[in-house]
């Protein structure tokens, strides 16, 4: 079985991580924001693991299962969130939710 190259790894890692930030940064979207940041949770998991495998050691597994609860309670917390906003002002823009405070 082949290996694949850290370099290949890590060049996916950082494509994944600027596709989340400009999704992150031009939507407006509440739900696709939201989106944007699992991507780039997900690419930082994939940077973990392939460094962790290239010197052979466990902590890059160890932190893609921190990285993997912290991307569940986001998604948990962030649907409450979205859910609370819709309910309240009838959309998902990211600029309407300034209006949300107390």
């Amino acid at each position: 079985m082949t290996q694949l190259s850290i370099d290949y790894s890590l060049v996916l890692a950082g494509i994944l991580f600027a596709l989340g930030l400009v999704g992150v940064l031009a939507r407006r979207n509440i739900v696709f924001i939201l989106f944007s940041i699992e991507i780039m949770l997900n690419a930082a998991m994939i940077a973990f693991v392939s460094a962790g495998a290239r010197w052979r050691q466990p902590d890059g597994q160890v932190m893609a299962l921190f990285i993997l609860t912290m991307a569940a309670v986001g998604v948990a917390v962030g649907l409450a969130l979205v859910l609370r906003m819709h309910r309240q002002l009838d959309t998902l823009d990211a600029d309407a939710a300034s209006s949300m405070r107390g």
